[in-house]
Order: structure tokens, then C-alpha cells, then sequence
């Protein structure tokens, strides 16, 4: 079983114009454009309905399975991120109280961690 899962790739792939399935492969760059051109206009979200399988496929290569799960990170990040309930979950507690407190540094820490989790996940799985 690879690091990420396709069917929750397609899931997100739904809402895609914000780039959410492509924070969730790691590509924070093009997911941030697609963030700021609603899916490049649309057509390039569709366009990744076809490209998904790929993205897929390179995320399992390029990430190291382990005892953290990505799928429930990513979740965690995207409803309750303000809360840092997915920085407790990678055992990071100083930095989740601090997101509960604080928003999640005021939702700046959250636009952060989603150019970072994958990496994050990674290296607490080695």
C-alpha cells in the first residue's frame, strides 16, 4: 500500500480548483496557482482528472510509508488545522497548543504546513 491514496486524491480532486489534491500529491507550487486561478480556469482541473493516477504514483515513490498516516494528516490539516490537531497527530504538542491558541498563528501556520506536511509526515516515518 503506497503513502497516498487515490480515491481520496479524486475526492479532493472535486473541489480541485482550489488545489487541493495537488497540496495532497506535494506540489505546493501549481497548487497554490491553481488556488489563485480557480484550477487554471478550470482547465487544468480538468485536465488533472486524467493526470491523478501519475500524481498518485509519484507521491508513493517520493514519500516514506510508516506509522503516520498521510491521508489522516491531510484531513486533519484541512478541518481542524486552526486547531493544530494534525500537529499533535506528527507529535509535535508545543506547536499544536500554539496553533490552538493562537488560530494557527492567526491561519498563516496553516498556509505553511500545507506547503509542508508531506515532508513533515516523511521525515517522523523514517
Amino acid at each position: 500500500m503506497g503513502t497516498h491514496l487515490k480515491r481520496i486524491g479524486y475526492i479532493l480532486w472535486i473541489f480541485g480548483f482550489t488545489g487541493s489534491h495537488r497540496f495532497y500529491y506535494g506540489k505546493p507550487v501549481s497548487g497554490t496557482i491553481y488556488f489563485f486561478t480557480l484550477g487554471l480556469l478550470g482547465i487544468g482541473w480538468l485536465i488533472d482528472l486524467f493526470l491523478i493516477p501519475g500524481m498518485d504514483q509519484q507521491a508513493d515513490l517520493r514519500y516514506r510509508a510508516g506509522h503516520l498516516a498521510y491521508t489522516v494528516a491531510w484531513v486533519l490539516l484541512t478541518f481542524l488545522g486552526l486547531f493544530g490537531i494534525h500537529r499533535r497527530y506528527l507529535g509535535k504538542w508545543i506547536s499544536g497548543l500554539i496553533y490552538l491558541l493562537t488560530g494557527g498563528i492567526f491561519g498563516l501556520g496553516c498556509r505553511y504546513d500545507f506547503w509542508t506536511l508531506n515532508s513533515q509526515i516523511s521525515v517522523s516515518n523514517r
